[in-house]
């Protein structure tokens, strides 16, 4: 992910694949310039996750988005995201959380 203004600085990056029903997050990583209380932007990672629910709702899955939390962002994937800890690390985002992430981040 990179701003329009800032077209050299990488401010994100995802990995997703596109799953029979669902869109799955291999990985999704903040850049270290937005990491902490001295970050450059505030929420690349909602953007990073936003993304990949679009990409879901505009193939036709309705927003479902699956991925695996490292342990200690479990519970702020479930308050930020509006994800769903399905058991592990397992996390899932329904479509009412999908669109809200969507109409946060996209002019729909």
């Amino acid at each position: 992910m990179i701003k329009s203004d800032e077209p050299d600085i990488i401010q994100g990056l995802l990995s997703l694949s596109d799953l029979e029903g669902y869109v799955y997050v291999h990985l999704a990583e903040s850049a270290p310039i937005n990491f902490g209380t001295d970050k450059l932007h505030e929420g690349v990672g909602g953007n990073l996750f936003a993304y990949a629910c679009k990409r879901s709702w505009d193939d036709g899955n309705e927003g479902f988005v699956s991925f695996q939390a490292k342990t200690k962002l479990i519970t702020r994937y479930e308050k930020v995201l509006g994800a769903v800890h399905t058991g592990g690390h397992n996390m899932i985002i329904y479509p009412q959380e999908a669109l809200f992430l969507i109409k946060q981040y996209y002019k729909v």
